[in-house]
């Protein structure tokens, strides 16, 4: 008999099995916690979080209270190369992958906010099997985009063919029509605009006067000011009526090519520019390279081996400025060397950061002190003119409540003090813990 229940999907080895999770909380470590002494700016943001821990308990400790707020998150998993990462266990077998990216991508969509977007960095050694599970966490209706970044622009001469690119999979709580309304333009560029004719309305570059296709109102023929005269391209029309064209021609926005004798292009000037759509093609010259990113790392910690796969601000830089404004909070919840908290931290938004292992203090809480003391010369720090300020907690995942006795009964966990029990029964019962001044036993609202 044939199954009519049937779909279409993405299986695995263990795909059924789901972790049980505690609601852990975290315990502020003041030792690594870094505050600037003075305010900088008003802007300057201090409630930021860096968490050292298992990031799947990480973000099971920030859902109660970080649900639906995170604008932006960017995650640059463990690739399942094979290659022995010194950082981190990228050997994991290919289901237990699957089952490591699904459990955590779960969580990280609850705490999404409406018109928030996840851009994850992959390579192509799972990336095509990631689209299909994020198709089937986020909705295929809310995939943006894949963003193709140009990591190495030098040459691979031992593969069959090098790869030079990493992807970067950008998915959204919504459908594009609508993260369109929220996502933010590029800022102009201005490196092929000139002012040749002393235009008062400064620099300009121009695109040709046509469109394709036919439309009979917008066939015609223009006169050059050498006397010539032009008509459309072959399949084309010109880009508006002819009235209408009168109408640049009027506004001096009409340059002919060739001293006056070329087919008439539209001046476009660099003022009055609103931006310009972000296209799914970003180049090394834009973004930066993973070689401009190790030399950023061994310029904060000299003489350190750094991570095989930094991330160059400029890449982060981009996607924060594309998916956040001044404000917004960002999460990356494999955060490595820090990257995404430093760039964040510069351009003036929250920021959550949880690391597993002891870098989080060797590499990341170095490099953010660095950050909020504008000491950190190097990536976006001079074009954002950052100058230091702000600062964030330091907190570790607490033990579990619960720990078995020498009987083998399940007991509360001997580490726990009575302030740490009250918050941990707070969270289990979808409370905030709010320790009333006065009253000894309200703990919680």
């Amino acid at each position: 008999m044939t199954n009519k229940k049937q779909k279409l999907e993405l299986t695995w080895i263990g795909k059924e099995d789901r972790p049980r999770l505690e609601p852990r909380i975290l315990i502020e470590d003041p030792e690594f916690s870094y505050h600037a002494s003075k305010r900088v700016s008003e802007n300057d943001i201090f409630d930021n979080l860096l968490i050292r821990g298992d990031n799947l308990l990480a973000l099971k400790a920030l859902e109660q209270e970080f649900t639906g707020q995170v604008q932006c998150i960017y995650i640059d998993p463990p690739y399942n190369t094979g290659s022995a990462f010194a950082h981190y266990d990228d050997s994991l077998e290919h289901s237990t992958w699957l089952s490591l990216m699904r459990d955590r991508l779960v969580v990280l969509q609850r705490l999404m906010a409406a018109r928030g977007s996840i851009w994850i960095n992959i390579d192509w050694q799972e990336g095509h099997y990631l689209k299909v599970l994020c198709d089937e966490v986020f909705g295929r209706s809310n995939f943006i985009a894949e963003v193709i970044w140009q990591k190495r622009t030098s040459r691979e001469n031992r593969a069959a063919i090098g790869s030079s690119h990493d992807t970067i999979l950008v998915y959204s709580t919504c459908p594009p029509s609508e993260w369109k309304v929220r996502r933010n333009l590029l800022p102009p560029s201005n490196k092929d605009a000139s002012n040749p004719d002393n235009d008062p309305r400064g620099p300009w570059d121009s695109v040709p006067f046509s469109a394709q296709g036919y439309r009979p109102n917008q066939m015609y023929e223009i006169q050059t000011p050498s006397g010539g005269t032009h008509s459309p391209p072959t399949g084309r029309c010109w880009g508006a009526t002819e009235s209408v064209f009168r109408q640049y021609l009027d506004d001096g926005r009409v340059y002919f090519p060739r001293g006056g004798t070329g087919r008439p292009r539209i001046k476009q000037f660099v003022s009055e520019r609103k931006g310009l759509v972000p296209m799914s093609l970003w180049l090394a010259d834009e973004v930066g390279t993973t070689e401009e990113s190790k030399k950023e790392i061994l310029a904060l910690f000299p003489g350190q081996q750094p991570f095989e796969t930094p991330k160059p601000e400029r890449l982060i830089q981009r996607i924060l400025e594309v998916a956040t404004d001044e404000g917004d909070l960002v999460l990356d919840s494999f955060l490595g060397s820090g990257t995404t908290a430093a760039v964040a931290h510069k351009l003036r938004r929250r920021w959550i950061g949880v690391e597993l292992g002891e870098q989080a203090e060797t590499h990341c809480v170095q490099r953010i002190r660095k950050v909020v003391d504008g000491t950190d010369p190097g990536g976006i720090t001079g074009s954002t003119k950052w100058m230091g300020g702000g600062g964030f907690r330091y907190c570790r995942l607490a033990p579990s409540l619960l720990e078995r006795d020498r009987w083998d009964n399940w007991v509360v966990s001997k580490t726990y003090r009575p302030e740490m029990l009250a918050e941990a029964v707070c969270k289990l019962e979808g409370f905030r813990y709010a320790p009333d001044p006065e009253v000894f036993w309200i703990h919680g609202r």
